[in-house]
């Protein structure tokens, strides 16, 4: 009886000793903050399937609240544009943006958010999980100080919305457009007098005529805007933003402190919206533009072929300049045009067949 008392105590003991880490791994919290380079309520990229919001449910969840994250939308902690800098040096942990906002930093960053023709949604997770993408984005932010992660997907955007349709190139010369990133480079070169404007001015400058032109993301977003009531005519060649990509980035040490388990959560989480939020826009823009044609008196129509021709000689002498002035940058497009290539010869044997012969049979 007493060796089995004996027994019994050691098994207890050895019990407890193993116990006990796993107890104060558990009990171990990571309080964090997010800003955001969107309002709090902007739909898509705060509220919604896949939104920030979205993803820091998911991590709380996941984590059994062993991460917790306040969110802030831009304005509430710190100006929209300050993110980068704010996540760089510590202030907090994390920002959700897209990449090309921060060109001024590193011009690579336009590739980790979309190029002028570049890769659709499929093409640049390809390229982004399997191709090197990813591993380039860490290496071109980690002297900010900074762990980047693909966090949302727009899919396709549109060219836009217009008072009158561009017929031909010479039209764009003397438009007044809101359009950002590279896109409004390109549009420079003909003529366009290119403005910046957040999503909620976008509506009140085409009513006034402050601006004769808009881009913004697709149907439903711009539904909501209601662009549709001051613009009839929508081009829906996305040539400027095949596929655009949501980023969330986290400060480098902050990262480091994470324990294993709690990095595989935050990297399945960022997957997860990643593709949840382009099915989103997929539904949503499916319905909307139905609606916008059939009841709203909107004419939807591609670009011109020798304007979209004039557009795409331009971005390739707008990259070539960007390309021949910084040595990462180069790396970086190298590596991006060198997966396009063998995405876009892949996809003439599968995709283009499929919407060209098989979907209209």
């Amino acid at each position: 009886m007493q060796r089995r008392n004996l027994i019994a105590s050691a098994a207890a003991g050895t019990a407890g000793a193993l116990a006990a880490p796993a107890v104060a791994t558990a009990q171990t919290t990571f309080n964090w903050r997010m800003t955001s380079f969107y309002g709090p309520q902007a739909a898509f990229y705060s509220t919604g399937p896949g939104s920030a919001r979205d993803l820091i449910d998911r991590i709380q969840r996941m984590s059994n609240n062993r991460i917790r994250i306040q969110f802030f939308g831009a304005g509430e902690l710190i100006p929209a544009a300050e993110g980068f800098d704010a996540v760089s040096s510590g202030i907090v942990e994390m920002n959700y943006a897209n990449a090309y906002f921060w060109t001024g930093k590193t011009f690579a960053a336009q590739y980790f958010t979309a190029v002028p023709f570049g890769l659709n949604f499929q093409g640049l997770n390809g390229w982004m999980y399997d191709g090197g993408g990813l591993d380039l984005w860490r290496e071109v932010y980690d002297r900010f100080n900074l762990v980047p992660f693909l966090c949302g997907n727009t899919g396709v955007q549109m060219t836009g919305w217009f008072r009158r349709p561009i017929e031909k190139i010479e039209d764009l010369r003397g438009l007044k457009m809101r359009i950002p990133g590279l896109a409004g480079r390109v549009y420079q070169k003909f003529g366009v007098d290119v403005r910046l404007l957040p999503g909620g001015e976008i509506f009140p400058a085409l009513e006034r005529g402050v601006i004769d032109a808009a881009e913004f993301v697709g149907p439903f977003l711009d539904r909501q805007l209601g662009l549709q009531r001051v613009a009839k005519f929508y081009h829906t060649t996305g040539w400027h933003e095949t596929a655009t990509a949501s980023e969330l980035i986290i400060n480098k040490a902050a990262w480091n402190r994470l324990p294993a388990d709690l990095k595989a959560i935050v990297e399945n989480a960022v997957a997860a919206c990643n593709v949840i939020s382009e099915a989103w826009c997929q539904k949503n823009n499916a319905e909307a533009m139905q609606d916008l044609v059939r009841n709203q008196g909107v004419t939807a129509l591609p670009l011109p072929d020798a304007v979209i021709e004039a557009l795409r000689a331009e971005t390739a002498a707008v990259l070539a300049e960007a390309v021949a002035r910084d040595p990462v940058t180069k790396r970086v497009h190298d590596s991006y045009m060198a997966y396009k290539a063998q995405f876009d010869s892949w996809s003439g044997y599968s995709e283009a067949i499929y919407h060209g012969k098989i979907r209209q049979g």
